[in-house]
């Protein structure tokens, strides 16, 4: 088991592929490395740069393994999980402070995103024993007939680098207890800390070629998954430019495609709505994890009685906080996972300055002492925003926060719903009615009340609509359903020829 990272200013180490239970080199002989967001100078290690003849070899094992792991109990399969959750929670500090090294979201996230992972394996492992199926009455005398749940066979992970093991653990653990195998291709940010999760879910006793690990870049590993015909489902997580590619190719090729992609989530606070309240919603919501989370509060709608009295608020509570290294437990806001992601941040502050957003907080790329050698962005602010301005449409995934002026209850919910996104919104008011109403008439697939727009937990399922998603939803019951085919089964023990779906109540 790899142990916690030093801060060493570089690494040799070189990681390779995980494939039919052993670890393997690239057939490419080409590595890239992981760098460390807070510090440039950090090396985390080196890693397969994979390709498509990997990709095979990674899908010939998991093809190998299904038909083994399929005839596996689903209670046998859950008792691997269980292993795996204990081994979680006891190395979730480590797991968790290798995550705020290599991705940069601060310490105390980090092993937030560890226990997700640990819920979700405790969750799945349960499902082993409640995959249901239906009975029914026949329409037919001395007929049973009765519906049951059945793998898939082989399915690609496709998972983004904010939550580094979170996300992998929402997708694999439900596929796994229920009979499939896997080929998994993590975000290049962030291959350290997933390479862990798979090394947990090997020590844990799952067979080999169960689970295959593939590291590099989208064009080269996550397309050649995507177009393998053995394999039969899709899961990832990522933008929606990408999730619409590999929507479109799944569905010329018939596959099973489940995305979860982008999102402009947004606060609204009416005037009778708790504005201290609220400011601690807009805090978390917008600055957690550096607003690099698809369900980041981007947006925050407030009522006009309330709009000067929550902006003196917000902004100095944003103030406040402490922008730095993820491991020094007294900072707030840590680094943005990249200088690529750094400079697109950025680069829509400028579209909000040129269209004449009123720019309250920060705006800049952090360069002074050691915060220049990473990617530290300030905290910022846009007030008198306009509900059609570019920053108040598209998904930035930084900490970048727009807010809205808005007249009444009904023009908050139409500017809330009025994006190409659907995933989580959020309304902060005293009135049980407006509440109802709020639950009612926003358009997403994850709504709160009295809370920010984060915070989804692993019973419930998470996904969204419009340009979020394609329908499906990851966690609760759903991550069964998704990586499950039905079938329906009829047991005639009449011992003659019965007709159904034929009038046989006629006279």
């Amino acid at each position: 088991m790899t142990k916690t990272l030093e801060k060493a200013k570089t690494s040799q180490d070189v990681h390779h592929n995980f494939i039919g239970g052993e670890w393997v080199k690239s057939e490419s002989g080409k590595t890239f490395k992981s760098l460390s967001p807070a510090n440039n100078e950090i090396v985390v290690g080196q890693f397969a740069d994979s390709n498509a003849a990997d990709v095979k070899k990674a899908v010939d094992a998991a093809e190998k393994a299904f038909p083994e792991w399929k005839k596996t109990p689903a209670p046998e399969r859950a008792e691997i999980l269980f292993k795996a959750a204990h081994l979680l929670e006891e190395r979730k500090e480590e797991i968790a402070r290798n995550m705020t090294i290599e991705m940069g979201k601060v310490f105390k996230e980090a092993k937030g995103d560890v226990q997700e992972a640990i819920d979700m394996a405790k969750y799945a492992a349960g499902e082993g024993r409640r995959m249901w199926g239906q009975t029914v009455p026949s329409e037919l005398r001395n007929k049973f007939a009765m519906s049951i749940r059945q793998p898939m066979g082989v399915v690609g992970v496709i998972t983004p680098w904010n939550f580094p093991v979170a996300i992998p653990s929402w997708k694999m653990l439900p596929a796994l207890v229920s009979g499939n195998t896997i080929v998994f291709k993590p975000a290049p940010e962030t291959p350290f800390v997933a390479m862990q999760f798979v090394q947990i879910l090997q020590e844990a006793g799952l067979p080999k070629g169960v689970v295959n690990f593939v590291t590099g870049g989208g064009p080269e590993v996550g397309m050649p998954i995507v177009e393998d015909p053995r394999v039969r489902a899709i899961s990832i997580t990522g933008s929606s430019v990408t999730g619409r590619k590999v929507a479109g190719r799944c569905g010329e090729l018939m596959k099973k495609i489940s995305c979860e992609l982008g999102g402009k989530n947004a606060i609204c606070l009416m005037d009778d709505g708790d504005v201290d309240l609220a400011i601690d919603g807009a805090l978390w919501g917008g600055f957690g994890t550096s607003g690099q989370r698809c369900t980041a509060t981007s947006r925050v709608i407030v009522h006009k009685k309330q709009y000067q009295n929550f902006i003196d608020g917000f902004l100095a509570r944003a103030k406040a906080l402490k922008i730095g290294d993820g491991l020094d437990t007294t900072v707030d806001v840590g680094p943005v996972v990249s200088k690529k992601q750094l400079e697109m941040i950025n680069g829509y502050v400028k579209v909000g300055k040129d269209e004449k957003a009123k720019l309250l907080l920060g705006g800049e790329i952090m360069t002074e002492g050691d915060l220049a050698k990473g990617c530290f962005h300030q905290p910022t602010i846009f007030g008198e925003c306009n509900a059609k301005m570019r920053i108040a449409q598209e998904e930035i995934f930084g900490p970048v926060v727009a807010v809205i002026p808005v007249d009444s209850f009904q023009e908050a919910i139409e500017v809330a719903n009025g994006t190409e996104y659907g995933l989580s919104l959020s309304m902060y008011t005293r009135d049980v009615n407006r509440a109802f109403s709020a639950i009612e008439e926003f358009e997403s697939g994850i709504v709160y009340i009295n809370a920010p727009t984060i915070g989804a937990e692993i019973q419930l399922p998470f996904g969204g609509i419009k340009q979020t998603g394609n329908g499906h939803r990851e966690a609760g019951i759903t991550g069964i359903e998704q990586f499950t085919e039905w079938k329906s089964v009829y047991v005639d023990y009449s011992g003659t020829l019965q007709r159904a779906q034929i009038d046989n109540y006629g006279g």
